[in-house]
């Protein structure tokens, strides 16, 4: 399985739209993370750009984020993408902590900047 994190100086971005890049977990059948890449984000907002599509060509499976506007999680999901808000912490103990079935989605969408990524 292949998990995104949109990531700031090694960190969750609390904003999945302007992340300076993503991280990208390989887990294995036991939840064991196998390896990791990071992916550049583009620049502009993240739901307007093609970047969904990279990661779903990528084979990324969860979107591990600090917050997101509903528009992003439904291009996420319709590339096969399960979205997971309200991380924090370390990329890397986000990606472990979900692995080991500790973080669940807060459900609660990003609605405080107005700059069009929340449009469906």
């Amino acid at each position: 399985m292949k998990i995104a994190v949109p990531s700031n100086q090694n960190q969750v971005d609390a904003h999945f739209g302007h992340c300076e890049y993503f991280t990208v977990f390989t887990a294995n059948d036991k939840n064991e993370i196998v390896s990791e890449e990071k992916v550049m984000s583009p620049a502009g907002c993240g739901c307007k750009t093609n970047i969904v599509g990279t990661l779903s060509q990528m084979g990324v499976k969860v979107m591990l984020a600090g917050n997101m506007g509903d528009g992003a999680v439904n291009v996420l999901n319709s590339h096969g993408i399960k979205v997971v808000r309200g991380c924090a912490g370390t990329v890397k103990s986000v990606a472990e902590r979900f692995l080991a079935g500790a973080v669940s989605d807060s459900g609660i969408g990003c609605h405080e900047h107005e700059h069009g990524c929340h449009e469906s």
